[in-house]
């Protein structure tokens, strides 16, 4: 994402409102309970530049948690490694509640992807929040000649390897959903990694690569445009965005299901009491509406969810895109 995009999408989403400091007297203030807030300030380190999905997040969020936990939030960006290096400060971090991380599901990702990786994905962090989930779909440009995603695996499967695809970058999620599609259709694909998403979507709409894995949000104003074909979206439902699309599993592609995610972390042993607060303070946050329409408007789905079910999706998705990792010999390089 470039920098103009960046500060464009923080200046549209900076007016989000949140409650005034009277509902907060009138909803009790801090959310109450021994040991449910941390004793000093907090730091939510994003572990990726300004203007990313998880930065955009961690800044809106702040400023609803902050008289809900008593104590002052900070953004702080620690992008460098794929993410590793703010990740391992958080792994690395006291279990006190001062030091958190919003994350998408990169980092499990990067825990296979990278041959050594300083920390443990699902036994290195306490979860305590999903946010957000974000919609993914194939498509393809229009001199493709494949109107769904079937067509699409016949001739790949015609022509192994000389179909080519963009992503953002090796090991995102739009690569591994690539991949994870190809390995469920039996087809050999030629990945080309970009450094970001908007020079790969250029090669896309210059007709220089023939598919892509897109953002639903991101795709759709270029099908309306006729720039791009969609054939499928990745996720288990239809997306109420274009919910004449079908999904890959009705294609007949069953298990190919990618989606993104986001969420907060702390470091392992985090307190009960402390994570309960947190993620009732964040459910609720993503419950509001004014918070809804603005995250829907950036391809964010709110996600609402207990700790514990966001633990079992952290781990679930860890063995699952291992598993594809491994099976399409993806490495960090």
């Amino acid at each position: 994402m470039s920098q103009a995009i960046a500060r464009r999408r923080l200046a549209a989403l900076a007016a989000l409102p949140f409650l005034p400091r009277a509902a907060h007297a009138q909803a009790g203030g801090q959310t109450g309970g021994q040991g449910a807030q941390p004793d000093g300030p907090v730091t939510i380190i994003v572990p990726y530049t300004a203007g990313t999905g998880p930065d955009i997040l961690a800044r809106l969020a702040s400023p609803w948690l902050q008289p809900r936990i008593g104590q002052p939030v900070v953004v702080d960006n620690r992008a460098g490694a794929s993410g590793l290096i703010g990740t391992q400060a958080v792994a690395r971090a006291a279990p006190d509640g001062r030091t958190l991380m919003m994350q998408p599901n990169t980092f499990v990702m990067n825990a296979s992807l990278f041959q050594t990786v300083p920390y443990d994905p699902v036994k290195g962090f306490t979860p305590i929040a999903l946010l957000t989930r974000g919609e993914l779909a194939l498509v393809v440009n229009p001199d493709v000649p494949a109107r769904d995603a079937r067509a699409f695996a016949d001739l790949a499967k015609s022509r192994p390897g000389a179909i080519d695809y963009a992503s953002p970058g090796n090991g995102t999620p739009q690569h591994l959903g690539m991949a994870l599609f190809a390995l469920k259709a039996g087809v050999e694909l030629t990945h080309i990694p970009y450094r970001g998403s908007a020079p790969a979507i250029q090669d896309l709409l210059g007709k220089r690569v023939a598919a892509m894995v897109l953002p639903v949000h991101t795709a759709l104003p270029l099908v309306g445009a006729g720039q791009i074909r969609m054939l499928a979206v990745a996720g288990e439902e239809r997306s109420a965005l274009a919910p004449d699309v079908p999904t890959l599993a009705e294609a007949g592609f069953g298990g190919a299901q990618a989606d993104l995610w986001y969420g907060l972390l702390g470091p392992a042993g985090l307190p009960a009491p402390m994570v309960r607060a947190l993620n009732a303070a964040l459910n609720a946050w993503v419950a509001e509406p004014a918070t809804a329409e603005a995250l829907k408007a950036q391809g964010m789905i709110p996600s609402p969810a207990t700790p514990e079910a966001f633990g079992a999706l952290v781990e679930r998705d860890y063995r699952r895109w291992a598993e594809v990792i491994r099976e399409a010999k993806i490495t960090a390089g």
